[in-house]
């Protein structure tokens, strides 16, 4: 009997340790892959950071994967104050607040209308809200091709065609759809018994707003800035249809110096002037990035 409880007991180590070696194996299968694809993934950022480290003779002489034989940072100084965008040597500088100028005020404003709207739709429903929730949706997924013809009549009629105020607009209108969907879905989860209990109160629509929904409101409100900042300072499409000469974007003047024709191909200037055009983006995911899925999240439980 006690060498049948001792043989029980030494088949069910065995079998604990066969489960804990195929549990380890899995991990470090899994983990490898996972290391695999971000190096992968990130094999492009390091080619770009090497690439704008290294003088020319080094990048014409050298391997593409290898490491800089002396750090020089000549490259991003041009990139930044005067690699030529056309006929204009100015480098990326102007663009840059150009970009600056136009992100910020769209994303703050889109951002505003959005909460305004979601809040309405949430909590406010009226006949017809339901389809008009569904237009907007509608309106998150149509092409950006198919709005220039419309939206460039629309600022030609404006007087603000080729300026930086008619771009802003552009994004905000094409912005609302999406940071509405955004706080409709986050504002569906606060109970309607606290407007009703306000309301008996004598709470107005914009109290009811500013002291109950948007003190709530940070994490959707980070999902939003970092989702319009994004879209908005990454856009092409728009900057080049919608702007001109002094109002383009810092994505356009990329393009602009990357495709230049005159001169020698300075590659490492072009990456330079990549880098330097995604470095606010990055900023924004890095700081605030553990927010956007948390703030995702946040409104996945009801609607």
């Amino acid at each position: 009997m006690t060498d049948l409880h001792m043989n029980d007991t030494h088949m069910d180590d065995r079998a604990n340790r066969n489960r804990l070696m195929k549990r380890i194996a899995l991990r470090f299968g899994l983990y490898t892959l996972l290391i695999l694809f971000a190096l992968y993934y990130l094999m492009p950022l390091f080619v770009m950071v090497v690439t704008s480290l290294k003088s020319l003779d080094e990048i014409r002489t050298g391997s593409l994967l290898s490491l800089p034989r002396e750090i020089d940072f000549s490259s991003w100084g041009k990139a930044w104050s005067s690699a030529c965008t056309g006929i204009q040597c100015e480098g990326l500088r102007p663009y840059f607040w150009n970009s600056v100028l136009l992100s910020i005020p769209a994303v703050a404003i889109s951002t505003l209308l959005g909460a305004i709207n979601g809040y309405v739709l949430a909590q406010w429903r009226f006949k017809g809200s339901n389809i008009l929730f569904a237009l907007m949706l509608f309106g998150c997924f149509i092409p950006f091709q198919v709005v220039l013809l419309p939206m460039a009549l629309t600022l030609g009629a404006l007087k603000i065609a080729g300026s930086i105020p008619g771009l802003m607009l552009v994004h905000i209108v094409y912005g609302i759809g999406f940071t509405t969907l955004f706080f409709r879905n986050f504002y569906v989860t606060i109970p309607t018994e606290l407007v009703k209990a306000a309301k008996v109160d004598g709470a107005g629509f914009f109290r009811i707003f500013f002291a109950i929904f948007l003190p709530v409101s940070p994490p959707i409100i980070v999902v939003t800035i970092i989702w319009q900042f994004t879209q908005i300072w990454n856009d092409f499409l728009f900057g080049v249809s919608f702007s001109q000469a002094g109002t383009q974007p810092i994505t356009v003047a990329l393009n602009n110096i990357v495709n230049a024709t005159t001169g020698v191909k300075e590659y490492n200037v072009d990456m330079a002037a990549a880098i330097i055009a995604a470095l606010p983006t990055l900023l924004v995911y890095v700081v605030a990035g553990k927010y956007f899925i948390r703030g995702l999240t946040a409104g996945s439980v009801k609607g």
